[in-house]
């Protein structure tokens, strides 16, 4: 009787061996797992990113098509302040006569550039201080980096970990570390990462949902944060003559203040750690 049973004690331990190589097959990469080289997102993944792609692009070319004429030749996404100052200059007739038009034309192409991490916001940002000034200007901009910030969540929810997991490996598990031990003061947490540059807002977008930041965390966290940095690009807006480069909205002082006053949304997390300890 003891042949047959080290045959069955065999069989199991075969079996156990394989249901164990099918799991770790079919097991999902663990955060910060570094990739191989290769593209890392699948077939189905890509046809969902360029499918949402496309329909983004439909949407805004028909937002274009049905706007009032205008010398588009002119008109091209700045990439340094004097591209700004000239398509200011070429837009402000058009910005002023056809309001409405041209509003929905600047909220769709922000949300756009949002939406797909596209670099360029921050001269959309500026463009809408020196085109409408601080209290619209800022209304806008925040408004449509909400938006945007919310349509990236919810494209990174669908097929963005395997990107991410291939971008950013190291800076995802820190991002992951950090959202485990502040889970019960999230919403702080979170303003003060939004206020402050200290992890990049792109980032922050494409990572949240990855590590399981609730949309309602996620987006009130922008909507707030994003006001304070905002209202300092919109308000140099206003005098894009003096402003040499990107680099001079953000001197030692405005960051200083920024991370002050993010500062004051941690402050309850540090207190009571205080009193736990």
């Amino acid at each position: 009787m003891a042949a047959p049973r080290s045959i069955i004690i065999d069989i199991g331990k075969q079996r156990d061996e394989e249901n164990a190589k099918e799991d770790s097959a079919t097991k999902k990469k663990p955060i910060g797992t570094k990739f191989d080289g290769r593209f890392p997102l699948s077939h189905w993944e890509s046809a969902v990113a360029i499918g949402v792609l496309l329909f983004f692009s439909i949407a805004l070319f028909c937002v274009y098509v049905t706007m009032p004429a205008a010398e588009f030749g002119k008109i091209k996404l700045p990439r340094s302040i004097s591209d700004l100052r000239i398509l200011k200059d070429n837009l402000a007739a058009y910005a002023n006569d056809y309001q409405a038009q041209f509003i929905l034309g600047y909220c769709s192409t922000y949300i756009f550039m949002q939406t797909f991490m596209i670099p360029g916001t921050i001269f959309m940002s500026l463009l809408a201080g020196a085109l409408f000034g601080v209290i619209k200007g800022l209304v806008l901009v925040v408004f449509n980096a909400t938006t945007g910030a919310s349509c990236c969540y919810f494209l990174s929810k669908i097929i963005g970990r395997p990107l991410v997991n291939w971008l950013w490996p190291e800076k995802l598990r820190f991002f992951q570390a950090e959202i485990a031990k502040r889970r019960e003061k999230l919403l702080n947490y979170m303003l003060f990462l939004r206020i402050t540059p200290t992890l990049p807002n792109t980032f922050i977008n494409v990572a949240s949902p990855i590590v399981d930041i609730p949309f309602h965390v996620f987006v009130l966290a922008t909507l707030v944060g994003l006001i304070p940095a905002s209202y300092i690009t919109v308000r140099a807006g206003l005098a894009l003559g003096d402003l040499k480069s990107v680099k001079d909205l953000y001197d030692f002082k405005t960051l200083a203040v920024l991370f002050l006053i993010g500062s004051v949304s941690i402050f309850p997390i540090i207190l009571k750690r205080k009193r736990t300890e």
